[in-house]
């Protein structure tokens, strides 16, 4: 597929009508005073836990110094950018419906929050970087836990895949993850918004990469109590020993040949299905070198398949890799390509009950009235009002949260 350009005319008219309502049903007459009701767990007739992997790593001029980062424009051997969102033009195939945007901004978290939670999704697996000072990792860091801030208020949980890859290098690779270790087990294991299994943290790793031993990892949780309930990528949890309780399968080039293969393996520990639109990388296109070079075009069809087979696995978790993965165009956020498409699949195929695509418009529109009310000119009157819908939203009152929404 050729790389999509959007030039500057697009971006304009994106922001055309951007503040018509998405019903023409009645407006509400609002008190002024914001009720923070409490999240409300959408009704699904699927059983499983539905997690979607979260990149945190996404930065706009705003956040970064006066300069876009390096996941929306790519890097050229030299390391300069090559892309200029500035101009619409991103390090992807694909486009995000509310444009490029950065990973800590509040407004665009509930708006990725509350699209999961009424597509039946339970919560996020956040692509964590771990405490080494290198490069934008701190940046990630501190994204994600803005993201995890703001997971209570619409009702989901998270949990953490662990990227050891960003050990390599280090002097004493396993000293740092047992500060990394230290720092889930102060920070994020004791919250209550953690997925646990029977009692034990969740906890997943991409690979391993750097720790390659079962010592290595018994080393590295030595200070946690109680100790996580870890899986390692398909194929790789015997690196990890007794410390594994299990896997999780990631898209590869044979795609749905590779997950039956998976779940058909005589592996006797847990394991995290997935579901997937597909596979379209942009780096190696951008940089030569850069990763796998394979594509396989993402569609409905694919992520059709590949959720209804994970629901018919037996174990009870659900990994939809990915929400937002840009740059290997796995993302199933909308984009400008495929809309809300796989969200309303995820309404269908878990069965989830009394929502429809007309209340993800609804909260896109919540999204970008939000930012039409912060920028240029700042209005809290209608932001309070704002959050009001985002509280009918989380507590599933659509109907109250839409009239309130039709006096914008």
């Amino acid at each position: 597929m050729k790389k999509s350009r959007f030039n500057i005319v697009w971006l304009l008219l994106a922001c055309i009508g951007c503040n018509k309502s998405t019903s023409t049903g009645p407006k509400m007459v609002w008190n002024g005073n914001v009720v923070a009701f409490a999240p409300v767990a959408v009704s699904k007739s699927a059983t499983k836990r539905v997690f979607a992997h979260i990149l945190p790593w996404f930065e706009t001029p705003l956040t970064n110094g006066g300069s876009w980062g390096e996941h929306w424009t790519g890097t050229a051997p030299n390391g300069q950018p090559l892309d200029n969102p500035n101009s619409g033009q991103i390090a992807s195939h694909y486009y995000p419906s509310i444009r490029p945007y950065a990973s800590s901004d509040t407004n665009v978290i509930d708006y990725q929050l509350m699209l999961m939670k009424l597509s039946g999704i339970d919560g996020v697996f956040i692509d964590w970087p771990g405490t080494v000072s290198n490069a934008d990792l701190p940046k990630n860091l501190a994204n994600s836990n803005v993201i995890i801030s703001r997971l209570a208020r619409a009702g989901l949980k998270f949990a953490v895949v662990y990227e050891d890859q960003n050990l390599k290098g280090l002097t004493n690779p396993i000293a740092q993850a047992q500060a990394d270790m230290s720092y889930l087990q102060t920070n994020y294991f004791s919250n209550p918004n953690y997925e646990q299994i029977s009692g034990s943290p969740l906890l997943l790793d991409f690979g391993p990469q750097t720790l390659t031993t079962a010592s290595d990892w018994t080393s590295a949780f030595s200070g946690l109590s109680p100790k996580p309930a870890f899986f390692t990528l398909q194929n790789q949890s015997s690196e990890a020993g007794s410390n594994a309780v299990g896997e999780f399968t990631w898209v590869e080039q044979d795609t749905i040949t590779q997950t039956k293969s998976f779940y058909s393996n005589g592996y006797s520990g847990i394991k995290i299905a997935d579901a997937y639109p597909g596979y379209n990388s942009i780096y190696a296109e951008e940089q030569a070198g850069a990763g796998p070079t394979w594509v396989v075009t993402p569609s409905v069809s694919i992520f059709q398949k590949t959720l209804a087979l994970a629901l018919q696995q037996p174990g009870n978790y659900i990994q939809l890799v990915t929400w937002n993965d840009y740059g290997e165009g796995t993302m199933i956020e909308p984009t400008t390509q495929f809309q809300y498409n796989f969200l309303t699949i995820l309404q269908q195929q878990l069965g989830v009950q009394s929502l429809s695509v007309s209340d993800l418009q609804a909260v896109q529109k919540l999204y970008t009235t939000r930012v039409n009310n912060i920028l240029p000119n700042y209005n809290a009157s209608n932001l309070a009002e704002l959050d009001q819908v985002y509280y009918y939203m989380a507590s599933l009152q659509m109907d109250s949260a839409k009239a309130l929404l039709n006096n914008f």
